[in-house]
């Protein structure tokens, strides 16, 4: 395994009564595809908002590159590299490709309060950036409604791939997608790692898991209970994994 990229050390987070991580820890090594899994409730998603900065941990440490972090929103992530895509998207119908790409991160040109919007510079660097991704889209320019479920995916991708300097975080990237999609998607996914980004995704399916991770962390009731080499433990193994069926492989 690489050098890790990010660690999370013993985090603990409670709401109210409920204890929704229970001293969870793990690894995400630089340059792989790490995925986490485990049934609903196991506490994947509140360990992927602490990682992202959507909630702050209530004890325990999360490193990046080796150095403590303490983020305080999605804003401190990013700033630190780390990208999410979550199952929404978190697109606008209305506007073009590349103005998604760059939503909020618009490039300017100008003096003091005179600020004028570069839109060739973003509208030619989105087109390389889609190019050398090879991501499906017909055209920059073309409003996001008229995507399909795949391209939208991929768009929300690529913009995790320009903004990120460390880590992507892809949070169920095909729930919604059909068979020919997905095989999309998980290409692009895959170009982005030879690309030499830092991928974590979250995913309910383990066959999808075996195809794109290197490595794999099963969560049960808010702890991390193992981690595997996915080449080293079969589908079963992984769902007996999941489930408690078996402990260990």
């Amino acid at each position: 395994m690489s050098a890790a990229k990010v660690e999370v050390r013993d985090v603990r987070k409670t709401f109210g009564s409920v204890e929704a991580l229970r001293g969870a820890s793990l690894s995400i090594a630089q340059g792989e595809i790490t995925a986490i899994v485990g049934d609903n409730g196991a506490g994947k998603s509140t360990l992927v908002k602490c990682i992202t900065g959507l909630i702050p941990p209530d004890t325990g440490d999360i490193l990046v590159d080796g150095s403590p972090v303490h983020f305080s929103s999605p804003k401190d992530a990013r700033d630190h590299g780390i990208e999410t895509v979550y199952q929404d998207l978190a697109l606008c119908d209305q506007l073009s490709v590349w103005q998604n790409l760059y939503l909020d991160r618009e490039l300017t040109r100008g003096f003091g309060p005179v600020q004028f919007l570069r839109r060739r510079q973003m509208r030619s660097e989105a087109h390389r950036l889609v190019s050398d991704l090879a991501v499906n889209v017909p055209h920059v320019g073309r409003p996001v409604r008229r995507l399909s479920g795949g391209q939208r995916q991929a768009v929300a991708i690529a913009r995790g791939v320009m903004w990120a300097r460390g880590m992507i975080v892809l949070d169920e990237p095909t729930a919604a997608l059909g068979l020919r999609e997905t095989a999309q998607v998980e290409g692009l996914i895959r170009r982005v790692v030879d690309a030499g980004q830092t991928v974590l995704v979250v995913s309910h399916n383990f066959e999808q898991v075996k195809r794109l991770s290197s490595q794999v962390w099963v969560m049960r009731a808010g702890a991390v209970v193992t981690g595997v080499r996915t080449a080293d433990v079969t589908g079963e193994e992984l769902v007996g994994l999941v489930t408690g069926a078996i402990t260990a492989v």
